[in-house]
């Protein structure tokens, strides 16, 4: 890795000459490898955290680039910027990762952001029932409400998607031929509370900060299973970077920060709610909640989530999302972590 310029960063030098300077000065104090500026697209979810670490304790100033951050609100969306050109860098989904790959965009995972997020959720009325009964509960649960058992989480083919149709196949139920269970599309985990809050659904598969705000308002709806007793080590937001990024000092530069922002969230969980509060807009005393939760399993080393990876590629393959199932020598590239 290719040394860091002495003395004043160029992030820094960047915003003490002010933004006009920006311009006249981009091209002049790019890395050894050419690369001038990284525009790395994230998400505000609870997955990304490191994203807002990274920025809010100004970790960016240690990168020999300028770093340009691009919210987007959908993975597919990324998707089509990252096809495109205009994305050196994404936080998002191992899933719609897997779709860049699959359309033979050069890139790979060289990160995990968090392992294991996600959880089952259920009406509380529902879990002694599950408990005795398994499978069958959802049948004694149709017929005693006179419709299906509703789970409301992300579109089809998402992670919370996959999880949850992975645990019900586990369990013994099929939802696409069952009539006991309905699973319902909703978009953004603000949408999944406001379903829960509503009664318009009977559970859900969903990361924090759901399971949190639902236990603070008291909701009936509460966790059955978390992903670590139904698939453990499973993936979810990854980082991806382009070839011209994983080829350049850039790449460890940033992952580097990623480690950093790791260590900062897992020691600091106080100065971490803050920084959710400011990013994703969650009220810091929930924040500070949410990460002593069993979701908050914040990482960077991409082997922490190689083993379950091998079933969302299934799912995305038999979901038309891939064309085929992608091994983890196409989809991760963990050599960039490894010379750290």
């Amino acid at each position: 890795m290719n040394q860091r310029n002495p003395g004043v960063s160029r992030r820094s030098f960047l915003a003490a000459a002010g933004g006009t300077a920006t311009a006249g000065i981009a091209g002049c104090l790019g890395g050894d490898d050419g690369l001038e500026e990284l525009t790395v697209a994230h998400m505000p979810i609870y997955p990304d955290l490191q994203w807002y670490v990274m920025e809010g304790e100004g970790y960016f100033s240690e990168i020999d680039a300028e770093i340009t951050g691009e919210e987007f609100t959908d993975g597919p969306a990324i998707i089509q910027a990252f096809g495109g050109g205009d994305i050196d860098v994404a936080m998002f989904g191992i899933v719609p990762a897997m779709i860049v790959i699959d359309r033979d965009i050069p890139a790979q995972v060289t990160a995990a952001n968090i392992r294991e997020p996600m959880g089952i959720m259920a009406e509380s009325s529902f879990r002694p029932t599950f408990e005795e009964h398994g499978a069958e509960a959802f049948a004694m649960w149709a017929e005693e409400n006179d419709r299906p058992f509703r789970f409301g989480t992300f579109p089809q083919g998402s992670v919370p998607d996959v999880l949850l149709r992975y645990w019900l196949g586990e369990v013994g139920v099929d939802p696409e031929a069952s009539d006991d269970v309905e699973i319902i599309e909703i978009g953004g985990a603000s949408a999944v509370w406001q379903a829960i809050a509503n009664d318009e659904i009977d559970g859900t598969s969903i990361m924090e900060p759901v399971p949190t705000i639902a236990d603070e308002e008291g909701s009936s709806v509460t966790m059955l299973r978390t992903a670590a007793e139904i698939l453990p080590g499973q993936p979810a937001a990854v980082t991806l970077m382009s070839d011209a990024v994983r080829d350049s000092p850039l790449a460890a530069q940033f992952l580097e920060e990623h480690v950093r922002a790791t260590d900062f969230i897992n020691e600091n969980p106080d100065a971490t709610a803050a920084h959710v509060e400011e990013g994703i807009g969650m009220p810091a005393d929930r924040a500070r909640k949410a990460l002593d939760s069993p979701l908050s399993n914040f990482v960077t080393d991409p082997a922490e989530i190689t083993d379950a990876t091998p079933v969302f590629s299934e799912f995305a393959a038999n979901n038309g999302q891939i064309d085929e199932r992608l091994t983890n020598e196409q989809v991760f590239d963990p050599s960039v972590y490894e010379s750290l």
